[in-house]
């Protein structure tokens, strides 16, 4: 993944949002030095599908701003409100439960779990080799204190969360 740099302090971040993609997509046919129709031509859409999201009349679908970013040798990534990258999450042998299935991604996964981090513990069944914490208002106060204990140096000032 190529790395991406943050914006100068001075440069503000711009949010893309529907009003503002037209605009996108003009700077991008800008940079290219391209025509509509021979953007349209490169990313395999009509000209007039162009000349509509130019006007705002039609959004693109993430798989047409992908080419058309793609164009100019943009990226296209997600930022948190500070500018950061946010990465996807990647799936691996161990986020897949016995089924095939992965397991939720709002949940915390926990890998050959202690009897007593197992939510099923308490009705008798065997303990699998990875399990979630279920009890979302836990998993919080588990996320707050370990973010503290990381980051003691931080936050040194701080009074720690209450122990979970």
């Amino acid at each position: 993944m190529t790395p991406v740099q943050p914006p100068e302090d001075d440069e503000p971040l711009v949010r893309i949002e529907q009003s503002t993609l037209p605009g996108l997509v003009r700077r991008v046919r800008r940079l290219a030095d391209l025509s509509q129709r021979e953007l349209a031509a490169r990313i395999c859409v009509s000209h007039s599908t162009i000349s509509r999201l130019e006007a705002g009349r039609v959004v693109p679908s993430i798989a047409t701003l992908l080419r058309i970013v793609d164009v100019a040798e943009l990226l296209l990534v997600v930022t948190d409100a500070d500018g950061n990258v946010i990465e996807p999450m990647r799936v691996w042998d161990e986020t897949r439960d016995g089924g095939e299935k992965v397991f939720p991604a709002h949940l915390d996964l926990v890998l050959d779990p202690a009897s007593d981090d197992w939510w099923a513990s308490r009705y008798g069944l065997a303990k699998p080799p990875e399990t979630y914490h279920r009890d979302r208002a836990w998993r919080d106060a588990k996320r707050r204190r370990s973010a503290w204990e990381v980051r003691v140096k931080q936050f040194r000032h701080d009074s720690p969360p209450p122990k979970v």
